[in-house]
């Protein structure tokens, strides 16, 4: 059982949590990572899920022995493709508005910490119009290393003034599960419904299969 006074700040992460960009994520990947030769299918890309785009790139351009010397070009194309499809789908996950709404009356922190760039955070903010709940907003972009790294997590709750271990973290990927493990946070996990299901997110504290489910919990 979750007990919200524990907590001073809830973190979300962003693709699968606030916004169905996943399919859209693997939309752009294929096209793009086709015009350089791959094979590659969406059902492919479950092995890179909740890694930055830069490190996804480096891993396919070595899987597949691609030979692209500039990888900074290929990740422009993506985001390119990502703010397009973004821009004509855009729209919040069921019960996403009601948390942050709920999380507001209580007066809980609100933090973002994804993997996706500064760019697409913007575009995911505005198009679904809710920059207005966010104390802080954060990119593995601009830390050393992304997720499973926690640095991510860590600057947010730096940055929210609040103790790592009075933060919760949801996620739905393996990668941001550990992240938020890693930076000594509890983690909620709500499994993004697109990929094959992973028993490894089993090493999350909560569990739930939707965001209404989550907030039925801490309204308890």
């Amino acid at each position: 059982m979750i007990h919200l006074s524990q907590f001073e700040a809830v973190i979300f992460d962003m693709d699968g949590v606030l916004i169905d960009s996943e399919p859209l994520w693997k939309i752009a990947m294929e096209e793009v990572f086709h015009s350089l030769g791959s094979t590659l299918k969406k059902s492919d890309f479950q092995k890179t899920v909740g890694l930055r785009i830069d490190e996804v790139i480096h891993f396919w351009n070595i899987q597949e022995n691609w030979g692209v010397e500039n990888e900074r070009d290929v990740e422009e194309a993506i985001i390119v493709k990502m703010i397009e499809l973004i821009s004509q789908n855009a729209a919040p996950l069921a019960g996403v508005i009601e948390t942050l709404d709920y999380l507001r009356y209580q007066n809980i922190k609100i933090g973002l910490g994804t993997s996706s760039s500064n760019r697409l955070i913007q575009v995911v903010l505005r198009e679904l119009n809710i920059h207005s709940y966010f104390d802080v907003t954060h990119s593995a972009e601009n830390e050393a290393f992304g997720k499973p790294h926690p640095a991510v997590y860590l600057t947010v709750a730096q940055q929210l003034q609040v103790s790592p271990n009075r933060c919760l973290v949801i996620e739905d990927s393996f990668n941001g599960v550990i992240a938020g493990l890693a930076a000594k946070m509890k983690v909620v996990c709500i499994p993004e419904k697109t990929h094959f299901p992973n028993p490894r997110l089993s090493v999350a504290d909560f569990h739930f299969e939707t965001m209404n489910e989550f907030l039925l919990e801490i309204q308890k």
